[in-house]
């Protein structure tokens, strides 16, 4: 798998550990060896633009998934397709920020770093065709985020995961 960080956020994040995550995710559903993914870390100036010309939506976001070839999942009896998986555009600005309003509602230990890991699998997700728009795509988009972040939190502790 190509996996590309670009860091412009002038932000302190572990390029390597979202690297290392999104591999984990990849692999996990079944996207092609070879897929391609870049995950760009930018400001809240450079995210908020691209909310509004991409979104039609005012001011900075957290994530923006801009899928490529529409890759899926690949399913257990069949070869997944090879191409390129699309781009991740992340703010950690407001990821820190998401993550110090979860501490306040009582989230204790919901860091800067889980946030960040929680919106890598979240634009995966999106740009392997996951939404939740409605209640049932909801249901199964969040399920499976949970038990991707469980499972990558149980690989980082030296859990066995199967």
């Amino acid at each position: 798998m190509s996996i590309e960080v670009l860091e412009e956020a002038g932000h302190d994040v572990d390029v390597r550990r979202l690297v290392r995550l999104s591999r984990f995710v990849m692999d996990r559903l079944r996207v092609h060896p070879q897929a391609e993914l870049c995950i760009k870390l930018v400001d809240e100036g450079t995210i908020a633009e691209l909310n509004e010309r991409w979104m039609e939506k005012q001011g900075p976001t957290d994530v923006l998934a801009f899928p490529m070839d529409e890759l899926r999942p690949g399913l257990a009896d069949e070869d997944p397709e090879e191409g390129v998986l699309g781009d991740l555009v992340l703010c950690p600005q407001v990821a820190e920020r998401q993550a110090a309003e979860a501490r306040e509602k009582g989230q204790a230990g919901h860091s800067a770093t889980d946030e960040v890991d929680l919106l890598t699998v979240h634009g995966i997700l999106h740009l392997l065709g996951y939404d939740h728009a409605e209640p049932e795509e909801h249901r199964e988009m969040f399920g499976l985020q949970a038990r991707l972040l469980a499972e990558w939190q149980a690989v980082l502790s030296g859990e066995t995961v199967e």
